[in-house]
């Protein structure tokens, strides 16, 4: 597996510290980012013949000629394809996996525990099953009505409009069914991760990357698959208030923060999903399960993590240069209008369009939108140099 990690540009926390007897003071600003795993082994091809054997979770394959370059791009994005009539209804098995975060000097990270102090009593776990990610919603983007139906179906409904409405209500890509695992709990290894504190409003838990992730891919993902799940499925592993940082340096809050990424290794492809669920308060544009809405949705439209497209950047987290489908990265902190459910007000990021990657014109909803919320009004421009 190979990781690109791009460096946000612009979430921000200063931390002066008000320090908790167990927690490290943060002696330098933190940046929020997100990340996503390259599946170099298996080949859009590879991952359409698994999808068509239900080995792997359904995918479909568009592809396209960018308006950008003149040249011609293909890639995988999870379900049916959007550019093909007919009845293309697709659900996947959708597991919850919270974990909580053991640190070696003692702090504890739990999503399974209500928090008075920082969420109202409430519990990260049932918040999370009760969001918008996994609950129906009557969701409108552009001034369309989109229809009542989960974030990422609705945002997929949304980017790929003019070729889905069509169809009226027969295409959709949801999260079903949706089981939530029994909470599991990562001891952290001495020095690969710590508490922090950051004057927000709990202390922020700091990881190493790989270490984390070696944990996902040899004990959470066999887990899962002891459970009912596997290949054709989609793990989502939930932490809260914790982060990564990638290395992890001991003792120190350098190199952080990662809020999620999404991953895949072997074949038949085992994809899945990391995300901290964030009531902490230090990261610009970040709350609640907007991390979650950002990984779900980029592992639905680039689950190999490797769909290419034409060169963009400069925007959102991306500083540089980046060539593949990602379609959280360029609004990273960018939040889409809040949402209400079972008395709680979500927040989900905003999301660019397919055609803003590939080029004009736009077949999502609106006029001259490129985005789910209107953020962006023109494609991504020039080739990125």
């Amino acid at each position: 597996m190979s990781l690109l990690l791009v460096v946000a540009a612009g979430l921000v926390s200063l931390a002066s510290p008000a320090f908790a007897q167990d927690a490290i003071p943060i002696t330098q600003p933190l940046r929020g980012y997100y990340t996503y795993g390259k599946h170099s082994g298996v080949s859009a091809e590879a991952a359409l013949s698994g999808a068509a054997a239900a080995t792997t979770v359904p995918m479909g394959l568009y592809a396209v000629t960018s308006s950008r370059d003149d040249n011609r791009y293909s890639g995988v994005i999870v379900g049916r394809s959007p550019f093909f009539h007919g009845s293309r209804t697709i659900s996947v098995p959708t597991f919850i996996v919270p974990v909580k975060v053991h640190m070696p000097g003692g702090a504890v990270f739990d999503p399974g525990v209500a928090d008075s102090s920082c969420l109202g009593g409430k519990v990260p776990t049932t918040v999370t099953q009760n969001s918008p990610l996994f609950q129906s919603v009557a969701f409108t983007m552009n001034g369309v009505s989109i229809g009542t139906t989960q974030y990422a179906d609705a945002f997929l409904r949304a980017e790929f409009w003019k070729n889905v409405s069509v169809t009226g209500n027969r295409f959709h890509m949801t999260l079903s069914p949706i089981t939530t695992l029994a909470e599991q709990t990562f001891d952290v290894p001495t020095g690969e991760g710590a508490s922090f504190n950051d004057e927000e409003c709990d202390n922020l838990g700091i990881i190493d990357y790989n270490t984390w992730d070696s944990y996902v891919q040899g004990t959470l993902i066999p887990f899962v698959a002891a459970h009912g799940g596997g290949t054709t499925s989609f793990p989502l592993f939930v932490l809260y208030n914790v982060v990564m940082a990638d290395p992890y340096v001991s003792g120190t809050s350098d190199n952080c923060c990662i809020l999620g990424y999404h991953n895949s290794f072997a074949s038949p492809v085992q994809t899945y999903g990391v995300a901290d669920f964030d009531s902490n308060g230090g990261f610009s544009g970040v709350a609640d399960v907007s991390g979650m809405s950002h990984e779900v949705n980029e592992w639905v439209n680039d689950p190999l993590g490797n769909n290419p497209t034409p060169a963009w950047g400069h925007i959102g987290q991306v500083s540089g240069c980046q060539g593949n489908f990602e379609v959280g990265d360029p609004l990273s902190g960018t939040l889409f209008p809040s949402v209400t459910l079972s008395s709680f007000t979500y927040h989900l990021q905003e999301l660019a369009f397919f055609s803003w990657f590939y080029g004009s014109p736009s077949i999502g909803t609106g006029t001259t939108e490129f985005s789910d919320n209107d953020t962006f009004t023109s494609d991504a421009g020039s080739v990125c140099e």
